[in-house]
């Protein structure tokens, strides 16, 4: 028997192409072009997100031609296929957004589906917007079959008037606009620059957060991350990532080795230093949880508060993710994370070597300022912290990265949905000091758990995002800033505390404690949800009831099943 067919013995494929019983599959792939030796080696899976929803995903099918070349190389046989992306820039503001985080778990079922189906050996995972990276990697260490996560890349800035300009400002620029400081034609010409080629959002929203998760937590090859999706480099990564994902099988390195409780860590350390993402504090337990490893919202609040917040990067920061990777991408980060003992270096990544190892090459760059030595931060906490309080049992998060003020306490707005909140800020009937609460947008409550960068972009841009808090059981865009808590536990929906809230019941937000208490006695707490009832939804068949009946508590990552934690087989061992 020869090292091919010794390889082919032990991978899933073998049931679907070996031996007399298996000729009438052998046939398709004849069919397909395939040659005899083809059919015998390695079958790897090349999933992309592509679509034509957004400028996100516009570039992943160019790129997935990239990596099967690689495949092809190191002698395996490339299958590409597709699953469904929810882009949340054009989901967000409307009942569309309801779609964005039930589609991470679809994106995660449906490639362990078409993985598991068609008996594939190894998986080269390709993704571009905010849902589609975590499910795309909550698939890899799902399946625990060798894996290589691939960034679509970010979008380069645009300009205006002689500044530059992300999405970010198109959406601020509603607020202005409502309030009279932008006129018709300054608004048009803005939407029409702010996005001005392929690529995710390009500063530090969640598809940028996300990327940098996936270097850290290794799953990704080292700059990977970083290159913006029309730079020619893409394609040399993602040739490259081919080629390393047949020495991933040879070697069986697979994703459970390198995602650990360490990696996972590791992973929470760079969100906190770049002023990442909150929803990474849903993304990074989900991926915990196809481990079976508990990796709660605690968890990750814990590792944001020891963490400095070194990268300035937008939204609270001045660069793009452009940026960050011409003066030495997300190693850069890592290294002095490394250096200062905020991460662990003894991590196993796809490169088959340790993040120490990885970095050890790395030299600091002294001509930049878009990283700052870990030894001298922007701040020595985290951009992004955990809360907890009589309002929030199960926790709640907020991103602090460019704020001044941490304190807030102020009365009680209450809308039920955000389509509420954002006619009343659009229309300014609210007041200066006020606490705006969003409620009953939840995982289950929404469902879907929606973000809220609408509204609390158009809060900014009619100059009162400083002057205003806002809490929500739902969540926020990585683009939003401002004292904007959300991810409030437990949701409403499930009669958490804050579906007992009434306008005018005074709210102390505190960042720098931690703390976010309703100053209600539990006496009264506990009076008020005996007069409570359950608010019924719209939603009442097709996906979105669905995933209403099955979603857990925001604390553990949205998940829908219950995880590596119940697992007696993994598919990989099939």
């Amino acid at each position: 028997m020869d090292a091919k067919s010794n390889l082919k013995a032990r991978l899933p494929s073998r049931h679907v192409t070996e031996g007399p019983e298996r000729a009438p599959h052998r046939s398709y792939y004849y069919a397909m072009g395939l040659t005899s030796e083809q059919i015998h080696q390695a079958f790897v899976g090349v999933a992309t997100c592509w679509n034509e929803a957004a400028p996100c995903n516009i570039a992943l099918m160019r790129q997935a031609q990239a990596v099967k070349k690689g495949v092809a190389a190191g002698s395996g046989t490339p299958r590409e296929f597709c699953t469904i992306t929810v882009t949340d820039g054009i989901a967000m503001g409307h009942a569309g957004m309801k779609s964005s985080l039930p589609s991470r778990e679809v994106i995660a079922d449906s490639v362990e589906l078409t993985m598991r189906g068609h008996g594939y050996d190894a998986l080269v995972g390709l993704a571009g917007c905010d849902k589609s990276l975590p499910g795309m990697m909550m698939a890899m260490v799902r399946l625990n079959v060798p894996s290589i996560f691939i960034y679509g890349g970010s979008i380069l800035p645009g300009t205006f008037k002689g500044k530059p300009v992300t999405v970010q400002d198109v959406f601020e620029a509603v607020g202005k606009y409502s309030v009279g400081d932008m006129s018709d034609e300054d608004l048009s010409t803005l939407e029409q620059v702010a996005c001005p080629s392929a690529g995710a959002c390009g500063a530090q929203f969640t598809a940028n957060t996300m990327a940098t998760v996936s270097e850290a937590i290794g799953l990704a090859l080292p700059y990977s991350a970083g290159a913006p999706a029309p730079y020619e480099i893409r394609d040399a990564f993602c040739m490259t990532a081919g080629e390393k994902i047949m020495d991933l099988v040879r070697a069986n390195l697979r994703p459970r080795d390198i995602v650990t409780r360490k990696a996972l860590e590791n992973a929470a350390a760079v969100v906190a230093a770049s002023g990442g993402s909150t929803n990474a504090a849903l993304h990074l337990p989900a991926i915990a949880n196809e481990i079976g490893i508990r990796f709660t919202l605690f968890d990750v609040a814990e590792i944001f508060k020891k963490t400095p917040y070194v990268a300035d990067l937008k939204p609270g920061g001045r660069y793009v993710a452009k940026d960050l990777f011409e003066v030495g991408g997300v190693p850069l980060l890592m290294k002095t994370l490394l250096d200062a003992g905020f991460l662990h270096g003894d991590c196993m990544t796809v490169t088959g070597r340790t993040i120490a190892e990885n970095l050890k090459s790395v030299k600091w760059n002294p001509d930049q300022d878009v990283v700052r030595p870990a030894t001298k931060p922007l701040t020595s906490t985290g951009g992004v912290v955990g809360l907890k309080g009589n309002l929030a049992p199960e926790g709640a998060i907020v991103k602090v990265a460019g704020m001044t003020n941490l304190k807030f306490t102020g009365p009680a707005r209450c809308f039920d949905g955000e389509e509420a909140c954002f006619k009343a800020v659009k229309e300014k009937k609210y007041k200066e000091g006020e606490v705006l609460v969003i409620r009953y947008e939840g995982p289950r409550g929404g469902p879907g758990m929606r973000e809220m960068l609408s509204t609390t972009a158009a809060l900014y841009g009619q100059g009162m995002g400083d002057k205003v808090a806002l809490i929500t059981d739902g969540r926020f865009s990585g683009a939003t800033r401002g004292f904007c808590v959300g991810h409030v536990g437990p949701e409403a929906a499930v009669g958490g505390p804050i579906a007992l809230i009434r306008d005018g019941d005074v709210i102390e937000l505190d960042a720098e404690k931690g703390i976010l208490n309703v100053k209600l006695s539990d006496e009264e707490l506990q009076k008020r949800r005996g007069g409570w009832t359950p608010r019924e939804n719209d939603y009442t068949s097709g996906y979105l009831w669905k995933y209403a009946q099955q979603v857990g508590p925001a604390v553990d990552g949205a998940v829908t099943h219950p995880g590596g934690k119940a697992e007696k087989l993994s598919y990989a061992d099939q």
